[in-house]
């Protein structure tokens, strides 16, 4: 039942996006406002996914990459949503949607080739929290960086004073901040307290806060990263575009500190 459920949630998610995708080429707003609802259907169903996560035979660990990237989408899909109620962004359901889909895909797929015996770690409730928090500070970083994109590519359009045509039109650039702002107010946070639970499952492990693996030394440096990120928009007076820019790139660094260390080591 669970990898069918997974299936159903991706397929909503899809057609999330499908209905986005119209909305933008047609114009129609309504199709962008039913492309929301679906979002939150999906959402609903993703949620149910994980709270049905163990009733199955093969149970699979949080830490797996796909399962982890499938929790990152829920958690960032459900922050979307609420700062959408609040403030017009439908336009980025376009993107978000599609993302979502992937990742509840891939875990589906991989749900397929769980072994049924999974055997607790020594990290104990240190490995759960730290995947949870970490996974979760990494989504709304990634929408951070999301809506720092898409001021970029407004910003521009702005400044060159280019014709804006209702079917390309972005949410506004004073939306995009704020989400942008939000987004790493919560999102820089919990990042911390999973690098934080992540010392304390290392040492369980191994008796050791610090083992030098590669992984926990990129963690590090794009946590540092990311803190002066959070310093310069928070306790200076930087600009709006200077901060989109710098939550763009303070994400591809960290999605590859985290994720991208994966495939390639």
């Amino acid at each position: 039942m669970i990898v069918q459920l997974h299936q159903l949630t991706a397929a909503l998610y899809l057609i999330a996006a499908l209905v986005a995708s119209l909305g933008i080429a047609l114009p129609a707003p309504r199709l962008g406002r039913l492309s929301l609802t679906l979002l939150g259907v999906a959402s609903l169903a993703h949620a149910a996914c994980f709270g049905l996560l163990h009733s199955g035979n093969a149970t699979p660990a949080l830490t797996e990459l796909t399962m982890a990237v499938s929790f990152m989408a829920l958690v960032g899909t459900v922050f979307y949503l609420v700062l959408a109620w609040h403030t017009r962004l439908v336009g980025l359901v376009v993107l978000v949607a599609p993302l979502a889909f992937i990742s509840v895909f891939a875990a589906g797929i991989h749900l397929r080739v769980v072994r049924p015996a999974v055997e607790k770690t020594a990290g104990g409730s240190w490995e759960h929290a730290h995947v949870l928090l970490a996974s979760a500070g990494l989504a709304l970083l990634g929408l951070a960086g999301i809506a720092g994109l898409f001021f970029l590519v407004e910003h521009r359009r702005l400044k060159s004073k280019q014709a804006i045509r209702p079917r390309f039109r972005l949410p506004s650039i004073e939306a995009l901040d704020r989400v942008n702002k939000a987004a790493l107010a919560v999102g820089f946070p919990l990042l911390t307290l999973g690098v934080i639970t992540g010392v304390f499952w290392t040492e369980a492990q191994t008796g050791r806060v610090f083992s030098g693996t590669p992984h926990e030394v990129w963690s590090v440096i794009a946590w540092a990263i990311y803190a002066v990120v959070v310093i310069a928009r928070f306790a200076t007076h930087q600009g709006a575009r200077q901060a989109a820019a710098s939550a763009v790139g303070g994400f591809v660094f960290l999605f590859f500190a985290v994720i991208g260390l994966e495939f390639f080591l």
